[in-house]
């Protein structure tokens, strides 16, 4: 959308032919919210619940604890929607279905194989395709690279749904994390990672679901009677928590290319909208993707690596005993954690409402 309101002629090229569900917990942090702002979307008017507290809990334990700010939540199928429409209205050429095999530079033109057989050259290549790598383009594992994603939406009895209305529950249990949360219409989406090693021990998802419920009595109590919405879950793997983009390169990398954050952390979101307009501005103002990838490594750098080591930390057995009982001692932590693992204030391209 920046792009093409400078006057670029911007193609955007999307695999899909529809707006669709993706593992992801679907928070939107006050950052977030802002930059959707400035794109003229308002999560609100789609429907988004409202996030004000986070509920830890681990096996028996339960704790709270009220979020540094408001946060809402909506689901990725609608605001991809919104985001896809807004990118068309703006002037960007959106090509859906559009399913990218491979991509080389030549001299100064980057060229671009469709799976359908066709063709395109660009000047310059911004690489979004999330935690998907394409051939040739591949990531480096990241510092915690042997996490399985899951992801399921369920619809809740109504005293359920009011029990978990402004809440971010967090939830843990050997092997892995997760959250749990209201996105529009009340429907609850429950998003969750686990070591690769857990999940071939166990069997499969019906043995893992299993074990869940069986091990952490809050998730029990608020899944109890619930109806899964799809017959499966989304799922993938690996995801390289803790990667940060670096080095010398003409391709700019954005989104989970560019940094890919625990997802406890519910910063991911925001640094994606994050590096794509600070991609963005840096190209508009004659920067090159090395100066790009150097500054946005070290806006980010310090809080990917205290978010990877708390992700590390919190699939461990101590971890995992230790979190709710630090939280109850330290009623203030989880909101140090919170700020502490976000973009700092001072590098946001979006700033928030006085």
């Amino acid at each position: 959308m920046r792009l093409a309101a400078a006057g670029r002629d911007v193609t955007l090229l999307e695999k899909e032919r529809y707006p669709h569900h993706k593992v992801c917990g679907e928070f939107l942090s006050r950052e977030t919210v802002e930059y959707l702002g400035v794109a003229g979307i308002n999560p609100l008017a789609l429907g988004a619940a409202t996030i004000r507290f986070v509920r830890l809990s681990s096996k028996q334990r339960v704790v709270e604890a009220a979020l540094p700010f408001t946060a809402l939540s909506l689901s990725r199928r609608a605001l991809d929607a919104a985001m896809m429409a807004r990118a068309a209205e703006s002037g960007c050429e959106l090509r859906l279905g559009a399913l990218v095999d491979s991509l080389a530079r030549r001299d100064d033109v980057w060229l671009v194989q469709l799976r359908n057989g066709e063709s395109l050259c660009a000047r310059t290549v911004f690489l979004a395709n999330g935690k998907h790598d394409l051939r040739g383009w591949e990531r480096g594992r990241g510092a915690q690279g042997d996490l399985i994603g899951f992801k399921l939406h369920w619809q809740l009895a109504q005293v359920q749904i009011e029990a978990l209305r402004e809440f971010m529950e967090l939830f843990l249990f050997p092997g892995g994390y997760g959250g749990l949360s209201l996105v529009e219409g009340d429907v609850a989406n429950l998003c969750l990672v686990v070591h690769r090693r857990v999940l071939r021990r166990i069997g499969g998802w019906t043995e893992l679901l299993a074990a869940l419920l069986d091990d952490n009595r809050q998730i029990r109590q608020r899944l109890q009677g619930a109806k899964a919405l799809w017959e499966r879950p989304l799922a993938i793997s690996s995801i390289p928590y803790g990667y940060l983009a670096g080095g010398v390169s003409s391709l700019w990398r954005v989104g989970d290319q560019a940094a890919v954050i625990p997802s406890f952390t519910g910063d991911g979101m925001s640094i994606a909208l994050h590096s794509g307009s600070l991609a963005a501005e840096m190209y508009l103002a004659g920067a090159g993707a090395e100066d790009y990838h150097r500054r946005l490594h070290s806006q980010l750098r310090r809080g990917m690596a205290l978010a990877t080591l708390l992700s590390r930390a919190m699939v461990t057995s101590v971890g995992r005993k230790l979190a709710p009982l630090c939280l109850s001692l330290f009623p203030n932590a989880m909101r140090w954690i919170a700020a502490s693992t976000r973009i700092p204030e001072r590098y946001l391209l979006a700033k928030p409402a006085e």
